[in-house]
């Protein structure tokens, strides 16, 4: 049943970027969701590459659009900000511009804010505005010159927000930051938690291909067992601590286990690249044996010659295997099969890789802060063995090489198969997020629509600029009130206007007399 009674709606989601990250996962899901309910559903994106996206955007399960990936997401590695405003603005434009703008009754906008206003004045469409962080608190403020540059971006992230009909965020703990960075927003956002997909059919294991069984096997030869990290390469993940602390725990010398870090890499992202060499070299500190593997290459060899893993050199002595951006099915067979979740960002908004671990039944070592404090249930010995599903401790790597040890000591002794699918099924399953959607699409659809002051301000000095061009290009006759009139009350509905360009008419006509 969908959230219109028996009239489908017509649901638009506007991403920036469609690549493979928790943010795009949700998005994925909101639309899988709300799809199979019967509505009509498309992803509007400015970028979208089909070798590094996610298996429903691939198989055209989804219906999306891109309109602006000609144009750069930086210029000489700088003013980002800048470029994906621009972008999203181009993207608004091309909807406008095709008709598509006034086709859906919601419209679901996560991430980039910018459009919201202009969405809100150009239609009657119901918009709700997913915050997974504030924009702000993401950008880097290193010198002064960075932080005069990033007010006027921050003060436009806050009003173009507040001119959505619902606002909601991913936790509680993004709650709490999003009224200590928006003190002027009064709206109070709801909170709709990011969900996995628990369906059996999706975690059957027999679907993945050849290609990937073959390096899977490659990875973990027979009897190796192996803790696994889940991060893009970016520094705020703080993969660095997964290296550390697996070289300070008991099997670091063990000859049976060794740490995978695969992660989203983009050769076209400088941070990428960076840290995945520095993260090598933290590796050759800590004097573990390791090999990188860059998958999107073995892909293009795999289409030269199917049978060609030759330039896979994988030692029986490397403890540490790097992997990037490898393929969902890939991904999953890794999750599944591990022994531990390595989750290391600090004060992470949500974190989906938890929830995709304990849909498997693994248990997840994670930083005691943001949202993993709502997703991980930690474990206290003699107390909470029926529900835990994991470990929360500081960030620290001896902390952390502690709770690895732990776990060999307990993992026989808890059920953490049924401890963490049952947190999943019961607050993180796709169903539970696709009610909550649903509950608060309902709700802006019942409201009845906002004439923000700013809004009327500028409708004012664009219906008179309209005005005085009559005037002066039309000196004298009545005809352009006339296209005016239907124009401000057919097409716009602007029922003030069209009454004043009406008045205008029968001024002219008194005048004539």
């Amino acid at each position: 049943m969908n959230v219109n009674g028996n009239k489908p709606l017509k649901i638009a989601l506007i991403h920036p970027d469609l690549g493979i990250g928790g943010a795009e996962r949700l998005v994925v899901d909101t639309a899988l969701g709300l799809q199979n309910e019967g509505n009509e559903v498309t992803i509007f994106t400015s970028h979208c590459d089909l070798t590094h996206c996610f298996e429903e955007i691939k198989n055209g399960t989804l219906k999306y659009k891109v309109y602006g990936d000609h144009l750069p997401t930086s210029i000489k590695e700088k003013f980002f900000i800048v470029c994906s405003n621009l972008r999203q603005l181009y993207l608004l434009w091309k909807m406008y511009t095709t008709g598509q703008l006034h086709h859906y009754d919601v419209f679901i906008v996560d991430q980039l804010s910018t459009c919201v206003p202009f969405i809100h004045s150009l239609t009657d469409a119901k918009i709700l505005f997913y915050c997974h962080f504030p924009d702000q608190l993401l950008a880097q403020r290193t010198s002064l010159l960075k932080r005069i540059y990033r007010v006027p971006f921050d003060l436009l992230e806050q009003f173009t927000i507040s001119a959505a009909d619902e606002i909601v965020v991913n936790s509680n703990f993004t709650k709490q930051v999003y009224h200590k960075v928006f003190p002027y927003l009064t709206k109070v956002p709801y909170v709709i938690y990011p969900c996995v997909d628990i369906n059996p059919e999706i975690t059957d294991m027999s679907q993945i291909d050849n290609f990937d069984k073959k390096l899977y096997h490659m990875l973990v030869p027979q009897n190796m067992k192996y803790y696994l990290s889940i991060n893009r390469y970016e520094r705020k993940k703080n993969i660095s601590l997964a290296l550390k602390s697996f070289a300070l725990s008991n099997e670091a010398v063990s000859n049976g286990y060794r740490l995978i870090i695969a992660g989203g890499y983009d050769s076209r992202v400088t941070e990428n690249v960076e840290y995945l060499k520095e993260l090598e070299s933290v590796a050759q500190e800590y004097k573990l044996p390791f090999t990188t593997i860059k998958y999107q290459d073995l892909i293009n060899e795999k289409d030269e010659d199917p049978n060609d893993f030759d330039k896979i050199k994988i030692r029986n002595t490397d403890k540490v295997i790097f992997l990037t951006s490898i393929s969902s099915r890939l991904r999953d067979y890794l999750i599944q099969n591990m022994e531990l979740l390595m989750y290391t960002p600090d004060n992470e908004h949500f974190g989906i890789v938890p929830l995709e671990a304990m849909r498997f039944g693994k248990p997840v070592l994670a930083s005691n802060s943001g949202g993993p404090l709502e997703t991980i249930t930690s474990y206290h010995p003699n107390l909470n063995e029926s529900t835990t599903t994991g470990w929360l401790r500081e960030s620290n790597p001896s902390i952390w090489a502690t709770a690895i040890n732990e776990y060999m000591e307990v993992k026989n002794q808890i059920d953490f198969n049924h401890n963490s699918r049952e947190k999943v099924r019961k607050h993180f399953s796709s169903k539970v997020m696709s009610d909550s959607f649903e509950e608060s699409i309902e709700r802006i659809i019942q409201k009845e629509r906002i004439q923000y002051p700013w809004e009327t301000a500028l409708a004012s000095i664009y219906y008179f600029s309209l005005h005085i061009a009559a005037l002066y290009l039309f000196p004298n006759q009545y005809w352009p009130y006339l296209i005016l009139v239907g124009y401000a009350g057919i097409w716009r509905k602007n029922y003030f206007w069209a009454c004043y360009y009406a008045f205008i008419i029968i001024l002219f006509s008194m005048s004539l007399e």
